[in-house]
Order: C-alpha cells, then structure tokens, then sequence
C-alpha cells in the first residue's frame, strides 16, 4: 500500500508517536509547569571592583552547588550598564559589590560591600530566612 502522504512522508509509527508525548510530558513538567526561582540575589558589580573581585575567587566557584543557590541563585550585572527592565526599580545602588535579595521582583534585603567569606555566609543565611517563601533546609 502506497502513502498518501504529501511528498511520501511516512506515517508515524507508534513508537516515534508514544517516545514524542513522553518528551512532550517531561518538557511541560519541567518547563511550562514549573515557574523560575521566585527569589534571586542579584550581585551588582564592576570591572574595576577589587571587593567583587576576591567574592568571585572566594565565594564565586562554590556558590552554584550550595543550598543557598538553589533557592536563590545569583544574577551578575554591571553597574555601569543599562539596568535591566526588571531591576529598573531598585534604586541607590552606588558601590560595588552591592547583592541585593529579590524575591517575586520585589527586594527583600541588601548588603553593600563584600564582609569577606565566612561573614557574606552567614549574613545571606540571615537574609533568606526574610523571604515569605524560605528556602528548604
């Protein structure tokens, strides 16, 4: 039996049409049913900043495994670029690093300077427990 699909376009067989709703479930269920971090700490930084410099080395290649980050991963932006749309309304914002606490757009802390590792730590746990939503742990 001839297709009579245009161009002779095969029929989809059931594997191919079960194996594209198992990836069609799993996508929504990751994507389209789960909204972004509701809280975000939004580190505004600079080129030339010798404080922001040491918190990359220090706290910088860690801070992505750590439970804080799951619950309010970091958001890099250049002082001396356009702020983003989104940030537009966070105002005084003059040294750098200054890490701001956001959560569902709205600030919820902030923390001007960088108090060296072992302090930065334990002020951001004092910061993420203010959120309406905590974060687990």
């Amino acid at each position: 039996m001839k297709s009579t699909s245009p161009e002779g376009a095969r029929a989809p067989t059931v594997k191919s049409v079960v194996l594209g709703v198992l990836v069609t479930l799993l996508l929504t269920g990751l994507f389209a049913g789960s909204k972004a971090a509701a809280a975000e700490l939004v580190l505004f930084e600079s080129d030339t900043c010798e404080w922001c410099e040491r918190f990359h080395k220090e706290v910088g290649p860690a801070y992505p495994n750590t439970a804080e980050s799951k619950c309010a991963p970091l958001r890099r932006i250049d002082i001396d670029d356009p702020r983003p749309d989104d940030l537009a309304h966070i105002k005084g914002i003059v040294f750098t690093p200054t890490f701001v606490l956001i959560e569902d757009g709205e600030e919820v802390s902030r923390l001007t300077g960088y108090p060296g590792e072992d302090f930065f730590w334990s002020l951001l746990d004092r910061d993420l427990k203010k959120l309406r939503h905590p974060c687990p742990g």
